[in-house]
């Protein structure tokens, strides 16, 4: 899977679709192609010093390779977001956060490109 690198990536996925668990936040942008999904990640400062927050996305990057290898759509950027309680959640409640949050994100993004519910199922953190 491929990662998200540039900045101007990272704030197109931030004006896309969002979903907000305990354990972490994903944002899911179509890009509108069909190539490989992209995933990039991301932890605040608010979390933690450069230790933790290393720790929290070595976290996010295995549940995402776990996870999201069977999940992902073709043509969609990714954005896992680490939390303060990503350190600390047990590892299976953070793949299923993420699993929970990959689904409600493409059902949100669906039911507002047919016209259904405009922000429904968004959540904000």
């Amino acid at each position: 899977m491929e990662r998200l690198k540039r900045r101007s990536d990272f704030l197109k996925a931030a004006r896309a679709a969002k979903w907000a668990t305990r354990g972490l936040v994903l944002q899911a942008r179509a890009r509108g192609d069909t190539q490989a999904p992209r995933v990039g990640f991301t932890v605040t400062k608010r979390v933690g010093n450069a230790v933790v927050r290393n720790r929290v996305k070595r976290r996010l990057r295995e549940a995402v390779r776990l996870t999201l290898d069977d999940s992902a759509r073709a043509g969609h950027d990714y954005v896992v977001i680490g939390r303060r309680d990503t350190l600390d959640r047990q590892f299976g409640a953070l793949r299923e956060d993420l699993a929970a949050a990959l689904a409600k994100v493409h059902t949100s993004s669906q039911a507002r490109l047919s016209g259904n519910t405009p922000d429904r199922g968004r959540q904000s953190t």
